[in-house]
């Protein structure tokens, strides 16, 4: 490995794709918000921790301070202005391409490993999920969030308006070059190498709303056509299912 909290920015200029081009145009808050959500599915304990798509490192930070990682490493397609992704508490953070970087971590060497809406963002997301999962511990957790297709505005706007429609965020964001159903998100895991072990949803997070009632009233029949995102956490499929988890009722803040 190279030093640590160190930032290889020599990746991100490797070349000067357009993709690269619709990064630069987001927000700076799509970048440094802290992923909670996720951080309430990562197993209690002192993890080793790495997150793809770690933006300006805030969620790592933040699972640092919560006590549920002490060794925290993170990778970012590009560097983020006035971001942490130096910050000392950071024990390593990377500046590449998740797909052409060449890893220098030995195998087996995170508890969790964290892709939080980064998937569908990739070229080739089947071969980043089973490039990941060699640095995975056999009793270790892959904590992924990702946005579901399926759901049933986006029907609406394909079948009855034929529309597909990029926007500047959500399901349909421009930058998304994948889509998956719930039946895809689970072969995208266990023809990797990985096994699910639980799939929530954002619904599952919410007590109130239209979508929530309909959810409740329905007996959860349409609640594939409801659910905007969903939450994965697969371990390796020949590994033990992993300990307790932070939980919702432990709501991180």
């Amino acid at each position: 490995m190279t030093e640590p909290n160190t930032i290889n920015s020599t990746a991100a200029k490797q070349d000067g794709t357009s993709m690269s081009g619709l990064y630069e145009q987001k927000t700076t808050g799509y970048f440094t918000h802290c992923r909670t959500d996720l951080l309430e599915l990562l197993p209690l304990g002192k993890n080793s921790m790495l997150e793809v798509g770690a933006g300006s490192g805030d969620t790592l930070l933040k699972a640092k301070e919560l006590g549920l990682a002490t060794t925290v490493v993170g990778v970012e397609l590009m560097p983020v202005v006035g971001g942490n992704q130096s910050h000392p508490a950071l024990d390593r953070f990377i500046i590449g391409d998740i797909e052409k970087l060449d890893l220098d971590f030995e195998e087996s060497s995170f508890d969790v490993i964290l892709c939080g809406d980064v998937l569908e963002h990739l070229v080739d997301p089947w071969g980043t999920v089973k490039k990941l999962s060699r640095y995975l511990n056999p009793g270790g957790v892959f904590i992924a969030s990702i946005p579901n297709v399926r759901e049933i505005k986006n029907l609406i706007e394909l079948v009855l308006h034929g529309d597909f429609k990029y926007a500047d965020a959500g399901i349909m964001d421009r930058s998304h070059l994948r889509f998956f159903c719930k039946k895809n998100i689970h072969e995208l895991f266990e023809q990797n190498g990985l096994r699910v072990q639980s799939v929530g949803s954002n619904l599952d997070r919410v007590q109130t709303g239209r979508k929530r009632i309909i959810d409740r009233l329905t007996f959860r029949l349409f609640h594939d056509l409801l659910v905007e995102q969903y939450y994965i956490v697969a371990g390796k499929a020949n590994g033990e299912v992993s300990g307790q988890r932070a939980g919702n009722d432990r709501r991180v803040s």
